[in-house]
């Protein structure tokens, strides 16, 4: 990792965080990390600091600065200046057959509910988020199957449901399957890492077509 990534990690990281134990569906209040992050939008996905054997709660932009995009058929789609996208800096072209290629690798490295369940309602506030949480996923941008960061806040959003969504079912995102087979492409040799990294960080609804496999085969 250069110095510039490490010094942004670094930053991303320095507010004070706590540690609590609570349900998956954010029941239990929870104040906000302080000192919230400003995140600015770096272009390609930047380097995150990668698996933690111990994970503390990352601090969230600031309450309302961030603004959901849509497609024109209504698919929400993050704020590139909040969640430009970071990468997990153990998966690389070199290593994917011994990282995401494993079954249970992205399980082993993901953070648990006590951390992401206070994450997700902080970042709520971040988007000005007010639907129920419970059908809203706290989603890795680029997810853990492609090599993204566990807990990177500039790799994690509150993505509300999709319009055909029924209310009350919980998360159920078309943007999973779009992630599911980016992730055979990847492991069948058929699409790079970074390609396809660098295409769900820049519109999850176009990935598939952005590295020539628009059916996903």
């Amino acid at each position: 990792m250069n110095t510039r990534v490490t010094l942004l990690a670094a930053a991303t990281f320095a507010a004070p965080l706590l540690l609590c134990g609570c349900s998956h569906q954010n029941s239990s209040p929870v104040s906000q990390a302080a000192h919230p992050v400003s995140i600015a939008h770096q272009g390609a996905p930047a380097v995150g600091p990668g698996p933690s054997g111990t994970y503390t709660v990352g601090a969230q932009p600031a309450p309302g600065t961030c603004h959901f995009g849509k497609t024109a058929d209504g698919q929400p789609l993050p704020d590139p200046h909040c969640t430009p996208g970071a990468t997990n800096p153990k998966v690389t072209p070199d290593t994917v057959e011994s990282t995401i290629c494993v079954g249970g690798y992205t399980q082993s490295i993901r953070p648990p509910a006590t951390i992401t369940d206070r994450e997700k309602k902080a970042n709520a506030e971040s988007y000005g988020y007010t639907g129920n949480l419970h059908d809203a996923e706290y989603d890795h941008l680029i997810s853990l199957e492609l090599g993204g960061d566990p807990n990177d806040p500039r790799n994690l959003w509150v993505e509300p449901p999709s319009p055909d969504h029924k209310a009350g079912s919980g998360p159920n995102n078309p943007k999973d399957s779009v992630e599911n087979k980016l992730h055979s492409l990847i492991c069948s040799g058929a699409v790079g890492l970074t390609d396809a990294q660098n295409a769900i960080a820049g519109d999850w609804t176009t990935a598939l077509a952005a590295v020539g496999h628009p059916s996903g085969k």
